[in-house]
């Protein structure tokens, strides 16, 4: 190969030349703080989303044996939370389950309180184990049992209890991540340990998720005023899809939870939905570009992500499939998963967008 000479390169118009000037002044502009949007535009703007995350799955039978140490290692007073961050694995140390979302499994032992407190990060729980816990959230104390979503909004106080007598485990998905990204965050702490409720378990569900409101209730509340969402009222909707044969080819028999006020998403920044999957169902191929955090309530079988990667899951494992990852799922017996993302947000954005 060839080796230009010195004079070649020191030739005006020579790439040599050329490359040096550039960088001279790519130097000069860097200590005014400016860059050259050219050398980097393509990183920024790509032609289809590109994402370190990856599909990933926890076993419950992993998390729940390691969280039970850990409530021999801190008491939930102690930890305020007692939480174990699931961490995906393409971007570890940083707390965050996909871009927008944190996800952890929390851990109330009988006899324990975790404190009042509110945040600017929206939070939802859906109870994977245990009987007998509750959450307190807007002066509403909610029983918390298997499959049931439990909403807590933006700023709103809230604890949890375990009177009961069998430790409760439940997934926590927060928002954290889209509110640090905006520098929004806010959190407060109360004197009392435990805020005081004057509303039953249910009041809520019952008040505004009924076909009827109260009079006055205001028709504009970007998030429902429902607290818990119980798995005993959800479940025969499920079943009532599927024997209609409403079963869609890629979701399965699938219902979201909506705000009851205006028909829209559980909350400005978060969207659930719940899917019942007859035994012999196979999906057909899906993407969208929200990451979406999946819990099975019920049964077993796999997801096959991007035609390669298999995610097998049970009842209480939680899984994650990142942004515009095709995927689809193939229970191996009737089964139901709850699945959580960012899309309110994104279609607020407008942005948001499926395929397959």
């Amino acid at each position: 190969m060839a080796v230009a000479t010195a004079a070649e390169q020191a030739a005006p118009g020579s790439k040599h030349n050329i490359e040096g000037s550039r960088q001279a002044y790519y130097d000069k502009i860097a200590k005014f703080h400016m860059a050259p949007l050219w050398e980097v535009l393509k990183g920024l703007v790509t032609p289809e989303p590109k994402t370190k995350y990856k599909a990933a799955v926890w076993k419950f039978a992993d998390v729940k044996r390691l969280i039970l140490e850990a409530g021999g290692v801190i008491s939930a007073e102690e930890a305020e939370r007692r939480v174990l961050v699931l961490e995906n694995p393409g971007m570890p140390g940083k707390s965050r389950v996909t871009n927008s979302l944190f996800a952890g499994v929390q851990l109330i032992l009988p006899g324990e309180v975790a404190e009042v407190h509110r945040h600017s990060a929206s939070a939802i729980r859906f109870m994977l184990e245990g009987e007998g816990a509750y959450t307190a959230v807007e002066g509403e104390k909610s029983q918390m049992r298997h499959g049931d979503f439990i909403i807590t909004a933006n700023w709103a106080p809230h604890d949890h209890g375990n009177p009961g007598n069998q430790p409760a485990m439940w997934l926590d998905v927060l928002d954290m991540p889209t509110v640090n990204h905006f520098e929004a965050s806010f959190s407060e702490h109360f004197d009392e340990k435990m805020q005081k409720t004057n509303h039953e378990d249910g009041d809520s569900f019952e008040r505004f998720a009924s076909g009827v409101l109260p009079d006055g209730m205001p028709a504009t509340a970007n998030r429902t005023p429902v607290i818990n969402y119980p798995y005993s009222k959800m479940r025969p909707i499920l079943e009532r899809l599927k024997n209609t044969g409403d079963i869609d080819k890629r979701h399965g028999a699938r219902v979201r939870y909506a705000n009851p006020i205006n028909g829209g998403p559980v909350m400005p920044t978060m969207g659930a939905y719940i899917a019942l999957f007859p035994k012999g169902f196979k999906g057909e191929n899906y993407r969208s570009t929200d990451g979406m955090v999946f819990a099975c309530a019920e049964g077993h079988g796999k997801t096959i992500v991007e035609g390669e990667d298999t995610i097998e899951w049970g009842v209480n494992d939680v899984f994650v499939i990142p942004p515009w990852k095709r995927y689809h799922h193939e229970p191996s017996e009737e089964s139901v998963l709850f699945s959580i993302s960012d899309r309110p947000a994104q279609e607020a954005l407008g942005i948001w967008r499926e395929g397959n």
